[in-house]
């Protein structure tokens, strides 16, 4: 299920649709069987996220704007940029830089290493398994989503479809010069819209989520750009080796801001 988180941010008088958590579990794909659902739209996501379940490796750049609306009604956008490499079916690394954070996450299918490169502290979870398995003991562990998280499941379709009652095949559009499907689907709390690459290669080049419960309706875009369907990966890309002078620590949350906070044992 696709959700945005409200927030108030202390001391600062803004209300912001933070980040993107996205609840990929697979109860939802029976959706697509409602009446509201073009059948075109589902056809094009089916596609897209058997394509992307069905590569063995890939890497992806992504550039992301995050919209907040201050006490004043006024709508700002806070922009960040992430990168992601998987490898299936048990590694991944993934990179976000924006304005309050450097974090870059890495799972070698034994254990999962969040690193704060600003501060030069890290933090380490157990989760061996899958990818899937490794996200999920991310989010229940600190709450944080890795970048364009839905993209790390063999399977994206059920979670997307999750609480959706329409959906529309809205034609074809470009997307930094390149042909895309533009779909459109409705959920409870938010509208959401994706672009899918036409072609024998349906990959997602651009999303956009609008909390439309959320006065004045911020929204969440993501935009990916150099899909590498065979990256070449070193042999110790996903190995976390700790920078001299780095701080490994125990406890971990995420603050106000969506932010992902290190916490020493008291």
């Amino acid at each position: 299920m696709i959700q945005r988180c409200l927030r108030i941010l202390p001391g600062r008088g803004f209300v912001q649709a933070t980040g993107i958590a996205l609840s990929l579990g697979f109860a939802g794909g029976a959706a697509a069987t409602e009446q509201g659902v073009d059948p075109e739209a589902d056809r094009i996501l089916r596609a897209m996220s058997s394509y992307l379940g069905g590569l063995a490796a890939f890497s992806v750049q992504a550039d992301v704007d995050d919209e907040i609306i201050d006490l004043a009604g006024q709508k700002l956008q806070m922009s960040s940029s992430a990168s992601l490499l998987v490898e299936r079916p048990d590694h991944f690394h993934a990179h976000r830089r924006g304005p309050a954070a450097d974090l870059e996450v890495l799972f070698d299918g034994q254990t999962l290493t969040l690193h704060g490169k600003r501060l030069q502290i890290y933090a380490r979870v157990d989760a061996p398994g899958t990818i899937e398995q490794a996200v999920t003991e991310l989010r229940a562990a600190t709450g944080f989503d890795a970048p364009a998280g839905d993209l790390l499941y063999a399977d994206p379709y059920p979670g997307l479809m999750t609480d959706v009652s329409a959906g529309a095949y809205l034609g074809t559009a470009y997307v930094d010069g390149t042909e895309a499907h533009h779909l459109a689907f409705r959920a409870t709390k938010v509208d959401w819209q994706i672009w899918v690459r036409t072609g024998d290669a349906p990959l997602p080049l651009k999303y956009v989520i609008t909390s439309k419960w959320v006065t004045g309706a911020p929204q969440y875009a993501v935009r990916f750009r150099d899909w590498d369907t065979a990256p070449k990966i070193p042999a110790d890309r996903f190995t976390f080796v700790a920078p001299e002078g780095a701080r490994q620590l125990e406890r971990l949350s995420v603050d106000d801001l969506g932010t992902l906070m290190i916490e020493e044992t008291p």
